[in-house]
């Protein structure tokens, strides 16, 4: 154990799929868990099929599953079952993402499991959570971000509620689930057993967007903004975020944009005065930020010391020299893509080093054969199981 692998020691076996429970325990890998992902027989966890599919590989599967060593199982035959039963021996972490009731039904439920395991830390992760009039609908990160608000809050200028794009709902529910986890572990070194954690797309997105939540319910309905000017600006060849909400840095805007009279213009003197007279600040705002270059406001706003971006693609973020400097990005290559892959750092974690288990997301079944002669079964064994097609290894 070591700041550089933590978790080192802990056998965790993972059982979900899509990304949010994949993510959780892909940095329980990370952090130096040792984690078995069980996939089905075939094509394994689903989100080897979300989006382009390279081979074996989506980039959901990728980011989900670094680190990470796979198994394939048929979890609905006897033989299959008694498969993962051996891989639960001496485990201190279980995740599914199944429905509500059909982990049960497998028969490895949270009072299955712990009788055989006192000490394990079981993590159930659904859309809805496990009881309630919507706990078995199917549910994926849209759905939630329709439910809990986030759509109608994320208004476009059009009026039209938006999706935020990059499964925001999934992966703060990979990052609650996996605070919960840590905050276990650590009071479980006082505690003869372990304990049943219940993870939810619903609460994590709800957890995210709790102080707009609160906001909107206290100011009927609407959150307020935060003050004027501030948000997304056009610019004569392209989009920029600023913001200007103070009286010192709505000065400094003014004489950014040549207008340093503005500043002592009566109906905009206070952050008060400003936000009452949103629409004629705004009137006077867009147009000069509109006739100008992003890179002409950049570097009026960066000598003005206001904050400012240019709105960046992921191909302009890629090549940020901020980007490069600080070793944000990792290119690694990964099996069955035609070119080395970023994947992002890891905050408080050293960088995978190409080549290693922390820097390979696995193929289904890539460390069968391993794994079972690693739980004590025999090569006859083993090719018994693969024969017979109760287990499966890499094709």
């Amino acid at each position: 154990m070591s700041y550089d692998a933590p978790l080192a020691g802990l056998k965790v076996v993972d059982l979900s799929q899509g990304i949010a429970g994949p993510y959780c325990a892909m940095l329980l890998a990370q952090h130096g868990a040792e984690v078995i992902k069980v996939e089905s027989i075939g094509e394994g966890d689903w989100a080897r099929a979300l989006g382009v599919r390279y081979e074996s590989h989506t980039a959901f599967s990728i980011i989900g599953n670094m680190g990470k060593r796979s198994i394939s199982v048929d979890l609905k035959s006897e033989a299959g079952k008694q498969v993962l039963w051996r891989l639960l021996e001496g485990a201190d972490i279980f995740l599914e993402g199944f429905r509500p009731g059909v982990i049960k039904r497998l028969g490895f439920d949270y009072e299955a499991v712990s009788a055989r395991e006192p000490r394990i830390l079981y993590v159930s992760i659904s859309g809805f959570g496990q009881t309630g009039p919507l706990a078995e609908r199917p549910a994926m990160d849209p759905v939630l971000q329709a439910y809990t608000g986030m759509m109608a809050e994320n208004r476009g200028e059009d009026g039209i509620p938006h999706r935020v794009p990059v499964i925001v709902v999934d992966m703060s529910t990979a990052l609650y689930a996996y605070q919960a986890l840590s905050t276990a572990l650590y009071a479980r070194r006082d505690e003869a057993r372990g304990r049943y954690i219940d993870v939810s797309l619903m609460q994590a997105a709800t957890a995210l967007q709790s102080i707009r939540l609160m906001a909107c319910h206290l100011e009927g309905g609407t959150m307020k903004p935060g003050g004027v000017p501030g948000g997304v600006f056009r610019t004569a060849d392209g989009w920029m975020s600023i913001i200007a909400i103070n009286d010192r840095d709505w000065a400094s805007l003014c004489t950014a944009m040549d207008m340093p009279a503005l500043a002592q213009d009566a109906r905009f003197a206070t952050p008060a005065l400003r936000l009452a007279n949103e629409a004629a600040v705004y009137a006077i705002v867009r147009p000069a930020i509109a006739a100008k270059s992003s890179a002409h406001w950049s570097a009026r706003l960066t000598e003005a010391r206001l904050m400012h971006e240019r709105l960046n693609s992921y191909a302009d973020f890629l090549d940020q020299p901020q980007v490069r400097e600080t070793g944000l990005i990792h290119w690694l290559e990964q099996a069955g893509l035609p070119q080395k892959v970023p994947v992002p750092a890891l905050p408080g974690m050293p960088p995978p080093a190409p080549g290693t288990s922390r820097a390979d997301a696995p193929v289904p079944g890539q460390h069968s054969a391993a794994i079972l002669a690693e739980h004590g079964y025999t090569p006859a064994e083993i090719a018994s199981l693969l024969g017979n097609g109760t287990v499966a290894a890499a094709r």
